[in-house]
């Protein structure tokens, strides 16, 4: 299937048109290449190790270190159930990593309402993300794992609910709507797979402008005073191990969505959302699976049908979602 086809129908949700161009423009994977090393932290005490300067030269950028290293910080907070990598400036993660299988979806060891949303109080107070910042925002607290993904304790449940893997998500229509029942897509993959491992995140898209035509990047934020950004969009990255039909087979199943956050309508197609793995690279900065062959790649939405099935339910009571049916593996 084209890019171009890929993308029909969806210019009235966020990621048609000039959204669609910018995604799409480019998709070869570059590669980078590090010149000179990489310097060390200086003492104070004359030049670091393995920087460079001209002849006779008394300069030394790294001598900015002994006031302390600036940052970026990539704070890294790994539970039981997943791993999330922290932006201190989008007060978003960067991605949440997690893991399912048949067993763990399996145990009903925890109730949603037993679990509250907490701020994170591993990240410095001033880069972390407030309950307060939430209210009246508008917006959801989008799990980027969900709660459901972890009924088997009530401790692990509640790790979903802290702020660090935490989004600002559009909430009828999307977070409560297609975005969960796409969830339910990712759950229903364990009766396929023995193992899915899936990392989430949101995005920050550029769109053309209509008046100049430059591509320009703008999302709202929230908070008092505004600190937490609200993404433009979402991605999914699946990554299915262990095929239940072929458990020795040492293929993996791979697909990457982009989705907008905004509402979305039920009857569109899943597949309307698929993109390029070097793609989903190229728009987060993250290199994707850069260890995983590709002979040992096969594209997920080859081997099942990569659709959701939706059934109505009160959005009002997030425990009132019915389940939605896996489905069938695509025949030749």
């Amino acid at each position: 299937m084209s890019y171009k086809n890929i993308f029909t129908g969806l210019a009235g949700i966020g990621l048609g048109g000039s959204a669609a161009t910018y995604f799409f423009g480019n998709t070869k994977a570059s590669t980078t290449t590090q010149v000179g090393n990489v310097p060390a932290v200086s003492t104070g005490k004359g030049k670091p190790s393995g920087t460079f300067s001209a002849v006779g030269s008394d300069l030394n950028p790294a001598g900015f270190y002994k006031y302390g290293f600036p940052a970026p910080i990539h704070d890294l907070d790994t539970k039981e159930q997943y791993i999330s990598c922290y932006n201190r400036q989008t007060r978003n993660p960067y991605w949440v990593i997690e893991h399912i299988t048949p067993d763990s979806l399996s145990k009903r060891n925890s109730d949603r309402k037993y679990s509250v949303f907490t701020e994170n109080e591993l990240i410095p107070e001033m880069f972390r993300a407030k309950l307060s910042d939430y209210f009246r925002s508008g917006y959801d607290r989008g799990h980027q794992v969900p709660a459901a993904d972890a009924k088997y304790s009530q401790n692990v449940m509640n790790d979903t609910f802290v702020l660090t893997n935490i989004c600002p998500q559009v909430g009828e229509g999307f977070n409560r709507d297609y975005w969960a029942h796409f969830e339910y897509f990712c759950r229903s993959l364990t009766k396929e797979y023995s193992s899915v491992r899936i990392m989430t995140g949101p995005l920050y898209l550029p769109k053309k402008d209509p008046i100049d035509g430059k591509f320009k990047i703008s999302y709202e934020v929230i908070g008092n005073p505004p600190a937490v950004a609200v993404p433009t969009h979402f991605f999914k990255l699946i990554v299915a191990e262990t095929p239940m039909k072929n458990p020795k087979s040492s293929s993996v199943s791979v697909a990457a969505f982009v989705l907008p956050n905004d509402k979305i309508p039920n009857e569109t197609k899943l597949t309307d959302f698929e993109v390029p793995v070097n793609a989903l690279e190229r728009s987060t900065g993250l290199e994707l699976l850069k260890l995983l062959p590709e002979n040992r790649r096969k594209k997920l939405c080859e081997e099942v049908n990569c659709q959701i099935v939706v059934r109505e339910f009160n959005n009002a009571n997030n425990n009132s979602k019915a389940p939605l049916a896996l489905p069938p593996p695509k025949t030749n």
